[in-house]
């Protein structure tokens, strides 16, 4: 793949802004550019987690020309840990919320698979954190992908050294795979969204707690390649309370009364970005990820249900992300 004058300004405007990445950001490192020509992305109003999310999602999903009917789908929520009184994973009741609606939509399954990052003892996570006895109850099927039988997947671009990643066999073969993230700030990345929520699929039994090998190689180069390797088609984001300061953790809940949804990983996280007062493309992996995973610039997003609107007092970050704050 040939540099053209656009990447190499792109590139070049990233290391002025001074974003920590490295000379090999000059050269393309993805193998397809999977970008459509424009992206559709819908803003919900939920003030609280409650029956009312099943409504919510439902008219959400209608917004989109989707069609699950006989397919697996495959639900990633951001399920790290717990804390209680604190706003660090998906919360579970807008998890059945998009299962019932995918149900309803004739999804042939519909599954929740997550690998937490930071506690080892999945079950206790489930128990502790609400996710058991409503998936229980509402024969949900779990599936613990730091414990999933694993396929060597071939990586789809080149931001870190590696080459290929043992990934569990549920999130692979999925027919639709739906990231969950929780809206956060992150002392390391600055943000996770949806596309930082894949680090959950990468097994810990294998490559280590909390995700070790990705921290090893970059974070926002790791989040690269596994967006570009496991593709996410569609997105849910819980911003009903979100997370502000020293997350992914150790933060403050903030509310926002927001899902967002969209079709496109990167229009979801520049969306998100923007209510949290961000400026997205001061997010590396966003960034990058516009110019070949989906899009940020607003010119190519379609938006539906409410209008982006941005705080009046921007998310609380730590020092090193203060440049996150839009102008």
């Amino acid at each position: 793949m040939s540099l053209t004058r656009r990447d190499f300004l792109i590139a070049s405007a990233a290391l002025a802004a001074g974003a920590t990445v490295t000379a090999p950001f000059l050269l393309p490192k993805f193998h397809s550019d999977r970008r459509p020509k424009r992206s559709r992305v819908a803003i919900l109003h939920a003030q609280q987690y409650s029956q009312q999310l099943d409504q919510i999602i439902a008219a959400g999903l209608r917004l989109f020309p989707i069609d699950v009917r006989g397919k697996t789908v495959v639900l990633k929520p951001n399920l790290v840990d717990y804390i209680p009184r604190n706003a660090i994973n998906t919360h579970p009741f807008l998890v059945l919320a998009a299962a019932e609606s995918f149900r309803r939509l004739g999804a042939k399954s519909v599954v929740v698979a997550e690998g937490p990052g930071h506690q080892r003892d999945t079950q206790l996570v489930l128990s502790q954190s609400g996710y058991e006895h409503n998936l229980r109850d509402e024969k949900i099927r779990f599936v613990d992908l730091n414990r999933d039988e694993l396929i060597r997947a071939p990586l789809r671009a080149k931001y870190t050294a590696m080459t290929n990643l043992w990934l569990p066999r549920t999130v692979l073969e999925a027919d639709f795979l739906v990231s969950m993230p929780k809206i956060k700030t992150h002392h390391w990345s600055g943000v996770t969204l949806s596309m930082k929520n894949m680090f959950g699929v990468v097994p810990g039994t294998r490559y280590g707690w909390p995700k070790n090998i990705l921290h090893w190689k970059g974070i926002q180069e790791s989040v690269l390649d596994l967006c570009a390797t496991v593709q996410v088609h569609f997105v849910i984001a819980d911003g009903i309370v979100a997370m502000e300061g020293n997350g992914p953790l150790n933060g403050t809940p903030r509310p926002l009364g927001t899902i967002v949804l969209a079709n496109d990983p990167v229009a979801a996280d520049a969306t998100c970005a923007r209510l949290m007062g961000f400026e997205p493309n001061r997010v590396v992996h966003i960034r990058e990820g516009s110019r070949f995973l989906g899009n940020s610039s607003p010119g190519l997003l379609d938006q539906a249900g409410e209008a982006i609107t941005a705080p009046t007092t921007p998310f609380q970050v730590v020092p090193e992300f203060r440049h996150l704050h839009a102008l």
